[in-house]
């Protein structure tokens, strides 16, 4: 899954994975649903947490 990426993404490489704006994607990442941390003013955001986060997820 997500081959073409690579082991750490950046917030716009997670929208294009999830196919979702830049807010829900912040909201995602200061609620803890996908597990990342900030590092200066940057996310830090591994490849296996949004596999994680898609497998475990379901349809609300």
């Amino acid at each position: 899954m997500f081959n073409e990426y690579s082991d750490i993404i950046t917030v716009d490489e997670l929208c294009e994975m999830l196919r979702i704006g830049r807010n829900k994607a912040y909201e995602l990442l200061r609620s803890g649903e996908i597990h990342a941390f900030r590092c200066g003013r940057n996310w830090i955001i591994s490849k296996d947490a949004v596999e994680k986060f898609v497998k475990n997820s379901t349809i609300k």
